[in-house]
């Protein structure tokens, strides 16, 4: 298959073209996704037809976090077919050469038929969302939280089961608070489930990405540096917490397969699979190996994660210009309220650690820059900048549920040790542009109360002072 880049110009050749857009959304760690380029995608008829009535474009859904935000359809590979004005026409994750052969045919004859002058000249695009007024109603509490927690197996859900961490932070905390049990059964069950089964990959000492059976068999063999550095911050968390020594060596073992993904030119690589380096994981991984440091007393592994961070920051990081979502120079343009944030809080942790003002200067200024570029006017913020080259559902610029939670709890924590007047109030305007969503997610839910708890701390400490 001949792919083009995401780009207006190929979006522009379709419309001159008359074509519909094949768009196949793939990860380097995705093994279905090598799988349908091996088969699907290698197939004699699914290329002459793509090529004859098509124009195909490849996105990577890390290189592209935005793209894959509004056009995945259900996992990885998504395969999803477009307007030449980036409009979703519909798709679905694989298919296999005979089922593609019929889609691909079954598309463009639809297409065709309809593309009469009106739909050829300029449908009517997504508008940019909107400033809109924020609230928390219907915010979750815990009990929703928790409600899919799976006694016997441990973890939430029924199948497939993937390791949510947010929830194991957040029966922590109630843990600390009232000391029920049962929050500590959460915890030690699901992580001993998920160290004691398939997910555990005993000889490199990381996890995979997610188990399709019940019982945490069956994992599918992605080891991604977010999936691992989320369980090193809960292990860390669990053996201060539960003073189990499993757990604290769960966490050396963990670190170090997550040190092992260190690139020589700074940061952490994304999966096994991937030389790239992307700063919303790599921030996860710095705030996640720091913690280790701290609770293992590790002085080189605190001395090797801040040599790496700066390495990273480097080359990612411009004054006024926030944090390049990757150093090479096809993504270095692009900037992500994520990754603003997750660097802000390995920032925040490096400061915690080492006293140094430096970190909490440059985390104060990604701050600023996320409220000047990605903050919207009635509060929260969007997922990304918006480019006049922008095409199809990337002219919506959304509120994140993720991003929100996480900036929340950043700016939370950056008030109480900044004396920014901006960031009064910036927290509790991302939560509640998001709390009536909350719900919706589940387990993952809890992001939004552990989120809304740092920032009872904040009025906490405010009121004292």
């Amino acid at each position: 298959m001949q792919w083009l880049p995401w780009i207006a110009e190929t979006f522009a050749r379709a419309a001159r073209e008359r074509k519909p857009i094949l768009l196949s959304i793939s990860a380097a760690w995705c093994r279905a996704c090598h799988e349908m380029d091996r088969t699907t995608y290698a197939d004699a008829d699914v290329e002459a037809i793509a090529a004859e009535r098509y124009v195909a474009v490849r996105v990577d859904a890390d290189h592209r976090p935005d793209i894959d935000a509004r056009y995945n359809l259900g996992g990885w590979p998504t395969t999803a077919f477009l307007t030449p004005e980036g409009e979703l026409i519909g798709g679905g994750t694989y298919l296999d050469p005979g089922r593609m052969v019929s889609v691909l045919r079954q598309i463009a004859d639809a297409y065709a038929a309809l593309a009469t002058e009106a739909t050829q000249s300029h449908v009517a695009h997504t508008q940019p969302a909107r400033n809109r007024e924020c609230s928390a109603s219907g915010a979750p509490d815990a009990t929703q939280v928790f409600a899919s927690f799976d006694e016997h197996y441990g973890g939430f859900g029924i199948e497939p089961k993937f390791p949510f961490t947010s929830p194991l932070h957040l029966a922590m905390e109630l843990y600390r608070e009232n000391g029920d049990p049962q929050y500590r059964l959460i915890v030690e069950g699901t992580l001993d489930a998920i160290a004691e089964g398939g997910l555990h990959d005993v000889e490199s000492g990381g996890y995979y990405r997610y188990a399709t059976t019940r019982t945490w068999q069956l994992p599918h063999r992605e080891q991604l540096l977010e999936t691992n550095a989320r369980l090193l911050s809960a292990f860390v968390e669990s053996a201060a917490t539960f003073q189990r020594a499993i757990d604290r060596d769960r966490a050396v073992e963990v670190a170090g397969f997550v040190e092992r993904l260190a690139s020589a030119s700074g940061g952490y690589r994304g999966s096994t699979d991937h030389v790239r380096v992307f700063a919303a994981s790599t921030g996860c991984a710095v705030t996640a190996l720091l913690a280790s440091a701290s609770l293992t007393g590790d002085e080189r592994l605190a001395r090797e994660a801040l040599r790496q961070f700066e390495s990273f920051l480097l080359a990612a990081y411009r004054p006024g210009h926030g944090i390049a979502h990757a150093v090479d120079e096809e993504l270095r343009s692009l900037r992500l309220v994520a990754d603003q944030i997750a660097i802000g809080d390995a920032l925040l942790a490096a400061h915690a650690m080492t006293g140094d003002e430096p970190y909490l200067m440059m985390a104060e200024e990604l701050g600023h820059y996320s409220l000047r570029m990605f903050a919207a006017g009635g509060g929260g913020f969007f997922d990304r900048v918006r480019e006049p080259s922008d095409v199809g559902l990337l002219r919506d610029v959304r509120f994140g549920y993720v991003d929100n939670c996480t900036a929340a709890v950043f700016f939370a924590r950056l008030r109480r040790i900044s004396d920014e007047a901006a960031f009064a109030g910036v927290a509790e305007q991302a939560l509640a542009c998001v709390g009536s969503a909350a719900a919706e997610h589940g387990p993952e839910a809890a992001r939004w109360l552990l989120a809304a708890r740092e920032v009872c701390k904040d009025a906490t400490d405010a009121q004292r002072s």
